[in-house]
């Protein structure tokens, strides 16, 4: 008897070669494994799911996934997934980016892409630094944190992703970590189902890069930061302030009903035929 295949080996290209491209420790490969399960969990056939990203690591995502894919330019994977919706609303499409490209010179696009509620999922892989072009600063490198660009520490604030994107407008906004990989999923799995801007940030680890440059050891020690620096959303009513203090706070933020760009503008392209036919 042949043994039996993987499931999640249907959704990778068989002909890629692999072990992936990401540096021992990173948290995308674990991302994209959450993704996959969620694509299964929604038996959507991989004819109609686009995956676009811009440039940086996590870009490289969708090279090994057996979806339609895009790999467009620095920022716009957003500005490339929202032309793909509007060209054919039945896709389902999501945009996978890292912190830097999402919110440097993507943050003007991911902001209106909330502000629309475009029908497109946003998995955002936080590592708290550019990894691929040697460990710059990025908008959520935290006060104080070295990296090759500030080399005597972080002296910006840093973006809270998920209070921008819910203060933008997006129907589902959450937290997650690739320590907490069942959590991730079931997030991952609820923006898929949203109507509407979903947005999941994914908490991830760089040894190579930021966790190099902090002195926070190698990839085991940094997953345990995120075990033991986050707590659930749920936790916080059982939890003293001085408790929940310096805590990074995993969960679903934003989960609500709002009628999607998309939408909108089908009813506008029908209101505009009636106009015009009433004028015949």
């Amino acid at each position: 008897m042949s043994a039996t295949i993987p499931y999640e080996y249907k959704y990778l290209r068989a002909k890629k070669r692999f072990p992936h491209v990401w540096c021992p420790g990173c948290g995308i490969g674990i991302v994209m494994g959450s993704i996959i399960r969620a694509v299964d969990a929604m038996g959507w056939e991989k004819d109609d799911i686009v995956m676009v990203s811009g440039i940086g690591c996590t870009s490289r995502m969708p090279v090994y996934v057996d979806f339609n894919t895009l790999h467009a330019t620095h920022g716009r994977g957003l500005a490339f997934g929202t032309g793909v919706k509007m060209a054919n609303p039945d896709l389902n499409v999501m945009a996978v980016m890292g912190d830097g490209d999402s919110l440097a010179i993507g943050g003007n696009h991911i902001i209106h892409a909330a502000r629309r509620n475009i029908d497109i999922t946003a998995v955002i892989v936080n590592n708290n630094n550019y990894g691929m072009t040697g460990g710059q600063f990025s908008p959520t490198t935290p006060p104080g944190a070295k990296t090759s660009t500030t080399p005597y520490g972080m002296i910006e604030p840093g973006f809270d992703v998920c209070r921008l994107m819910d203060g933008a407008g997006a129907s589902f906004v959450a937290r997650g970590t690739v320590y907490h990989v069942t959590e991730l999923d079931n997030m991952i799995l609820k923006a898929f189902m949203k109507k509407g801007f979903s947005v999941v940030e994914a908490l991830a680890p760089c040894p190579t890069n930021f966790g190099r440059a902090n002195r926070l050891g190698g990839p085991v020690e940094m997953m345990k930061l995120l075990k033991d620096n986050t707590i659930n959303i749920s936790q916080l009513k059982t939890m003293k302030p001085d408790e929940t203090k310096d805590k990074i706070v995993r969960g679903i933020f934003v989960d609500r009903d709002s009628i999607s760009y998309g939408d909108r503008y089908l009813a506008l392209c029908e209101k505009a035929k009636k106009t015009a036919e009433a004028k015949k």
